[in-house]
């Protein structure tokens, strides 16, 4: 298992739900909440797809939600630069 290639695809996937989770929010007044995002990411997972199994590990939703903080306040990008 490549982990730089599903970290990427992880980090994509939530990318996209955060942009249209928070797009819906913005037309419909309504709020969300990080978990929103980390559940929208989660349906849309293929049902192999791989999940934390060391024991201690942080879990699959752990890491989401994580991504989808970093993504919702811009610290993803600072190092980007």
């Amino acid at each position: 298992m490549n982990t730089q290639a599903l970290a990427e695809d992880l980090i994509a996937r939530t990318h996209r739900a955060v942009e249209q989770i928070a797009s819906l929010a913005a037309h419909s007044g309504i709020t969300f909440k990080t978990t929103d995002v980390v559940d929208a990411v989660e349906r849309e997972l293929p049902a192999d797809y791989p999940a934390p199994t060391a024991e201690g590990a942080l879990t699959r939703r752990d890491v989401i939600t994580a991504m989808a903080e970093d993504i919702l306040t811009g610290a993803i990008y600072e190092d980007q630069v």
